[in-house]
């Protein structure tokens, strides 16, 4: 779909229902003070390409599952929470999913597993390891779970500095310009 949208001189979206929409959507959890602001901008980050009801849907519980977990919200909390709101099932477990798991790139089948890799971690890295053990669009699961843990345990020091050390300086701009973006949020 995003390939045949890109050939075209189309510049509305394309209806797309995918999984892209929660990867993308982490600094709305981060940066906005209310709940109903996160889920305004959620649906905007995601409208750009992914205006299917389930692609607005995947951002939302994303970026509802990271403002949640950054204002400390428990795990069971986050869970009841976003199956209220966005019906997904996040009762299964990883080792119920995991036999009959396939690569599934919509949002439906990729989402719901990367937020249940996150409830069933014990920290950051144990997040994204849980979501690249389904198997399937592991790159993007793990982003999503990785996002939210974040928010809940915060980077282990020697991850981050692996990371930023491999960043080009023009990208080590975009994080410092970020951060100190979130540090000026905070301090109103």
């Amino acid at each position: 779909r995003f390939s045949i949208w890109a050939r075209t001189d189309a510049m509305a979206p394309y209806n797309s229902f995918g999984n892209g929409s929660a990867m993308r959507v982490s600094p709305v959890g981060w940066y906005f003070s209310t709940m109903q602001e996160t889920l305004c901008w959620a649906e905007i980050s995601a409208r750009v390409s992914h205006n299917h009801p389930e692609g607005i849907k995947a951002a939302q519980a994303t970026a509802s599952a990271i403002f949640m977990a950054r204002g400390g919200q428990t795990k069971v909390r986050i869970r009841q929470e976003i199956e209220a709101a966005f019906g997904y099932n996040l009762s299964q477990t990883l080792d119920s999913i995991r036999p009959g798991y396939q690569h599934d790139v919509t949002a439906a089948g990729s989402v719901p597993q990367a937020i249940i890799a996150f409830l069933e971690s014990d920290g950051f890295e144990d997040a994204i390891r849980n979501a690249v053990s389904l198997g399937g669009d592991s790159d993007t699961q793990g982003a999503i779970a990785g996002s939210i843990a974040e928010a809940a345990y915060g980077i282990p020091a020697s991850i981050r500095t692996e990371a930023l050390a491999r960043l080009a300086p023009p990208m080590l701009g975009v994080v410092d310009r970020w951060e100190s973006a979130l540090a000026r949020r905070e301090s109103v």
